[in-house]
């Protein structure tokens, strides 16, 4: 779910990506920004992912893996599923086997769409928290039960996904890889001091001032579902710590989402070219707009 506008820290090394639609010189020289997240490859040799810089058309004759799309719709986010089904129907692992995983409270109310060959719904009935803050921590939860009990024998990759989104563009096995994460597109010219990082040393999804390498949102990441467990497992542990403190980290999951993925880098991290929002700046260097955020009244949704 992203965050209102107004909740935005201020927007924002040797660059790879070949900007040749925009004056290079230009953003890449404006006073105070940094240049990581526009590189192709993290200071741990993790590629980051641009379109132009893959092979398609190979990486699809290599990869015969089943896919899972997991995603959340309850309360007023129901509204959302359709056009987010919808659209990952035409853009989403295109030729591939997909396995649509719907968690929501009200079931009764989705309209299915028309699915494509080797690719399926399933839908799970769950009961929603009251509060927004809750709800977005429960994700956690239920990943850490299902990528133990059930998706292992499913699928392979895992691939979890806000409602509140759509597909704009071809997303597709290039993002693949153990452990993956995606660059939060209001972050990616700041320096990690400007992160909204938690920095209580109370929780347990505290980064202390001086650690971390990107912001990573958690509308979209994945991996391998063992992979997945891990991580969801450590995030709801740190959940839980943090309740027994009477305590909630400051951007709930995304926060222990962040902890984890500094101390467990990703083996693929994907560019702003995979999740933005049309109302941010430096718009013009993201030539792809794969997912894109649905704008909406964030009060209205959430009460």
């Amino acid at each position: 779910m992203f965050r209102q506008k107004t909740d935005w820290v201020k927007k924002g090394d040797d660059i790879s990506k070949n900007l040749t639609h925009c004056d290079r010189k230009q953003l890449l020289n404006h006073s105070g920004k940094r240049k990581a997240s526009l590189n192709v490859l993290t200071s741990w040799l993790a590629p980051i992912i641009w379109d132009g810089h893959y092979d398609l058309k190979i990486l699809n004759e290599q990869q015969d893996s089943r896919i899972g799309l997991f995603v959340f719709a309850v309360k007023k986010y129901i509204q959302f599923l359709g056009p987010f089904l919808e659209s990952a129907e035409h853009f989403f692992m295109v030729g591939h086997n997909v396995t649509y995983y719907v968690f929501t409270d009200k079931v009764g109310y989705v309209v299915r769409p028309t699915i494509g060959d080797g690719r399926n719904l399933q839908l799970h009935e769950i009961t929603a928290d009251i509060r927004w803050q809750d709800v977005s921590m429960q994700r956690m939860e239920i990943l850490t039960i299902i990528t133990k009990e059930q998706l292992p024998n499913e699928i392979d990759y895992l691939v979890c996904a806000d409602v509140d989104m759509v597909f704009n563009d071809f997303m597709g096995v290039e993002i693949l890889g153990d452990l993956f994460a995606t660059l939060h597109p209001g972050f990616i010219l700041d320096y990690p001091q400007a992160f909204s990082y938690e920095r209580r040393k109370i929780s347990a999804a505290y980064i202390p001032y001086g650690e971390g390498d990107f912001y990573y949102m958690a509308a979209l990441y994945g991996g391998k579902v063992e992979e997945i467990h891990k991580l969801s497992t450590a995030c709801q542990n740190g959940i839980k710590e943090d309740k027994k403190k009477n305590i909630e980290a400051v951007w709930q999951e995304e926060s222990h989402l962040n902890r984890y993925l500094i101390y467990n880098k990703p083996t693929k991290v994907l560019s702003p070219e995979y999740l933005w929002d049309t109302r941010l700046p430096n718009s013009e260097f993201i030539t792809k707009r794969r997912f894109l955020a649905v704008h909406k009244n964030h009060e209205e949704v959430r009460n």
